[in-house]
């Protein structure tokens, strides 16, 4: 299984961008292209529903040795063995949890507990999911997006801010796409999530491809 360290590519299998397409076949068709680490994030499911669509997901991530990890559904991501789980900065804090231990607090669990990804919006919240044992974070939103259009851009300045100052992996997310990704790279990003730009691509596993290209100049 690949370690978050070496995870460049980050993308998603989004309820909002899965244009009739079956979940399992963007898992394969992102698997082949050279995701490094999947998310899966279905906003309006339920815990039953997100299990149900993880249980066929997760064996192809398995096979191929590529973390899953499941966007905000706990139960979820501790009933299908998922590697990862990502809450949002509010979701995490808001809730009540201090540290990522908390998460799992009164939470039957048969295997091992997923690692816990935090996201983040400025310094002063990535500094504190750091602090509460967060393994990796997101970084932005650093565009404007369509996917989350009430969040404030932080623009480059904060990923050239996370380049000097976090030092546990971090991606940076929110519209990146072929075109601004080298700009993104620049400012100090090591490793990228890309949502949209992908998934609306004609081929999605090419599309990942021409990512892979792009980060591999930068590793």
């Amino acid at each position: 299984m690949k370690q978050i360290q070496d995870c460049h590519l980050y993308t998603f299998i989004d309820g909002a961008y899965l244009n009739d397409r079956q979940p399992e076949d963007v898992a394969r068709a992102l698997v082949d292209g050279g995701s490094d680490i999947i998310q899966l994030r279905m906003k309006n499911a339920s815990e039953e529903e997100m299990i149900h669509i993880a249980e066929r997901v997760h064996p192809i991530t398995l096979a191929a040795g590529v973390p899953l990890v499941i966007n905000d559904h706990i139960d979820a991501a501790l009933a299908v063995g998922a590697e990862y789980i990502h809450l949002g900065q509010e979701d995490f804090f808001d809730g009540g949890y201090h540290t990522v231990q908390d998460v799992f607090q009164g939470k039957t669990v048969s295997g091992g507990l997923p690692h816990v990804g935090l996201s983040s919006h400025a310094p002063a919240q990535a500094l504190r999911a750091v602090d509460a044992g967060a393994v990796y974070l997101g970084v932005g939103p650093v565009f404007a997006t369509r996917t989350k259009p009430q969040a404030v851009p932080v623009t480059l300045e904060y990923v050239r801010w996370a380049s000097e100052n976090i030092r546990i992996p971090w991606f940076a997310i929110g519209s990146v796409n072929l075109s601004n990704l080298e700009q993104v790279m620049e400012a100090g990003a090591r490793r990228v999530c890309a949502v949209s730009d992908i998934l609306n691509a004609p081929d999605i596993a090419g599309r990942c491809r021409e990512y892979k290209k792009i980060l591999s100049h930068f590793e």
